[in-house]
């Protein structure tokens, strides 16, 4: 197991590939409102289109078996790299965070209310495509992302 050791392209590589788990969960907050609004922007996520429609055609028991299969066979497997298990995890937290906020947009998702569950919608979804990219960027150059409070509930579940 390398702690903080020093990791190579196919590492950083594989480190990237689980952000697309919250990323392709977190698409329903800029459906609902930036991507709408601007179409031009979807052409940014063109590339992700088969992904997205492999992932949607599992149905959400396929879902969670992706998401408990990350967790199961990459974070709590030892002989995986720190550094994968490390953002495998925090991807798999931000995917809590996205589930957490389809929750609130459903409360906020009153009758008549279309302002508010936009500006939450998009709040999230800005928040979370900050966070990813940050976390890809950092994990293509081989440093650790350290978002705050997550990375620290992180830091406690991979050792």
């Amino acid at each position: 197991m390398a702690w903080r050791g020093s990791t190579t392209v196919s590492d950083r590589i594989l480190a990237c590939l689980p952000y697309l788990l919250p990323l392709i969960d977190g698409l329903m907050f800029g459906y609902v409102s930036l991507l709408r609004q601007f179409p031009a922007l979807q052409v940014l996520l063109l590339p992700l289109a088969p992904i997205v429609a492999i992932y949607n055609s599992l149905g959400q028991i396929g879902q969670l078996i992706v998401f408990f299969a990350l967790f199961m066979l990459v974070v709590r497997n030892e002989k995986i790299i720190h550094f994968i298990r490390f953002n495998t995890m925090q991807a798999i937290l931000l995917d809590i965070v996205v589930f957490l906020g389809s929750i609130i947009l459903r409360v906020v998702a009153l009758p008549r209310v279309d302002f508010a569950v936009e500006t939450v919608a998009s709040t999230i979804f800005l928040g979370l495509v900050a966070a990813i990219g940050y976390s890809v960027a950092q994990s293509l150059m081989g440093r650790y992302a350290e978002i705050p409070a997550i990375s620290d509930a992180v830091y406690m579940q991979v050792r």
